[in-house]
Order: structure tokens, then sequence, then C-alpha cells
């Protein structure tokens, strides 16, 4: 499967394309080359119902035990150092400033 053209992630690039496509100038990029438009639609609207529909099939029950589930992975994970953890870190940290000589 071929990769699809992306839009620059710069903003100011990205705004100039978007002018550029504004005034005519550009051609858009497209993305939906060789995919027929009707499945398209189609696998949206399933992806949109898809969460809802199936927390509805759900029992209680079923329920409880996924929520269950999730809750005793997260909290058995460890937390990693130097991702938003306290660990290796002392609780009031301390200036220090060079001495004048």
């Amino acid at each position: 499967m071929a990769t699809k053209p992306k839009r620059p992630r710069d903003t100011n690039q990205l705004a100039h394309l978007i002018a550029g496509i504004a005034a005519g100038e550009i051609e858009d990029i497209k993305t939906d080359e060789g995919k027929n438009a009707a499945a398209v639609s189609l696998g949206r609207k399933g992806g949109l119902k898809g969460g809802k529909a199936r927390a509805e099939s759900l029992t209680a029950k079923q329920r409880s035990e996924i929520a269950k589930k999730a809750a005793s992975k997260r909290w058995s994970k460890q937390p990693e150092a130097g991702h938003g953890s306290d660990a290796g870190r002392s609780r009031k940290a301390r200036l220090v400033l060079p001495e004048d000589a």
C-alpha cells in the first residue's frame, strides 16, 4: 500500500499550503485515491457507533469485570523515572548559587 502524502507540520508551511489551495494556486492533496467512497463512509459510520453499541450489549456484570481489570492494570504499573514521577527527587529543591570571589 502506498503511503499517503502528508501535510506539513510547520505552522507557517501549513498556512502557506492552505492559502495556496484556497487561492487555487495549488491542488489539494488527495488521500482517498483508489478507495470506494461508499465503503469509506460506511466504515466511518461503523467506527462512530462501535463503542456505544458494545457498551449497550454488555451486561452490568461484564462491564464491571472489564472496569476492574483495567483498573488493576493501571494501578499495577510502576512509575518510570523521568516521566512525570518524583522518582529520584527530594521533596525540597535547593537553589545553589556560585559564591562571590
